[in-house]
């Protein structure tokens, strides 16, 4: 049996994915492993950004184009915004986008802000994180927190003392990026946990697996983070299926990989379990702007069957 025997018929949320860095194929195939909703969080391009135009631009196009791009491919697609960690340290630059955030934070889809935190720890990303917490409290939206690569233990717990010293209930904060060192005192604290399927890095499908044994489905959710670099849009459902294989229980898997993701992020007001079991309806004549998905004379898929891309 294939993977994707084992999970046919299960809904997943992909609640970390940079899609701007995908392509078409890419959301049909994570459609036809049966991913419903994605949030795509601000982060840093590969490139450092030379002015504040261009994360203008990239806030519009979570809200707007890929927002109807996913849609396109019968995917519902919200963001969270904010202000990246690396890219933080250009001080003269990040007090420009502080300026612009408030400008989309409030958009339809936005459903937090985020991914923000440490990066090397420094001075700087202190100050734009704790600027950050502060505006998420005050619009009552949900903190996605991306966790150092760098000494995580460290930054991961002072992720958390900041954000409780801001006044941030545990419950309104996602912390990203966990593994086996962080996962027991971020649980033990009461915030949510996230892990990110990377190959080669962070955390793989089989560790994942042993700690949803170990810790239970509770506050756990896990995602793809699936960007630029070298990583699988497919990593939630794959690891779906390696938990059913391994005998985590169906109603596990369904809260590690859909319910735990949309009960924390529906905090924000813009998104909803009984929206996300409607179908999206798909129409691929529509356009955003006058563009659409199609190239070529190509024919537009208006509901109908999908085509598994093996």
């Amino acid at each position: 049996m294939s993977f994707m025997d084992s999970i046919r018929g299960m809904s997943f949320f992909d609640m970390h994915v940079h899609m701007t860095s995908r392509t078409t194929d890419d959301y049909q195939a994570m459609a036809d492993a049966g991913v419903v909703a994605m949030i795509e969080p601000a982060f840093w391009l590969g490139q450092p950004r030379t002015g504040v135009d261009s994360f203008r631009d990239y806030f519009a196009s979570l809200v707007g184009w890929e927002r109807f791009r996913a849609s396109q491919f019968g995917i519902r697609h919200y963001c969270t915004i904010g202000l990246n960690s690396k890219e933080a340290n250009q001080e003269e630059l990040a007090e420009q986008v502080m300026e612009i955030l408030p400008l989309f934070i409030y958009k339809e889809g936005v459903v937090g802000v985020g991914e923000i935190g440490f990066d090397d720890q420094t001075a700087a990303e202190d100050k734009y994180y704790r600027a950050q917490l502060d505006l998420a409290k005050e619009a009552g939206l949900p903190v996605q927190i991306h966790t150092p690569h760098r000494d995580k233990k460290q930054g991961t717990s002072r992720s958390m003392d900041i954000a409780l010293e801001h006044g941030l209930e545990p419950g309104m904060v996602i912390v990203d990026h966990n593994n086996e060192e962080t996962v027991r005192e971020v649980l033990d604290r009461g915030f949510w946990a996230g892990f990110t399927i990377y190959p080669f890095t962070k955390m793989g499908n089989e560790r994942m697996v042993e700690i949803v044994k170990q810790y239970g489905p509770e506050r756990i959710m896990i995602n793809s983070a699936a960007d630029w670099g070298i990583s699988d849009p497919l990593a939630v459902p794959k690891t779906a299926a390696l938990m059913k294989q391994s005998g985590i229980s169906d109603e596990a898997i369904k809260l590690v990989t859909f319910t735990n993701a949309v009960t924390a992020f529906a905090q924000s007001g813009q998104l909803s379990l009984d929206e996300l079991m409607q179908p999206l309806g798909i129409d691929q004549s529509q356009r955003y702007n006058g563009s659409s998905v199609l190239r070529g004379g190509q024919a537009p898929r208006i509901d109908k069957e999908s085509t598994i891309i093996k």
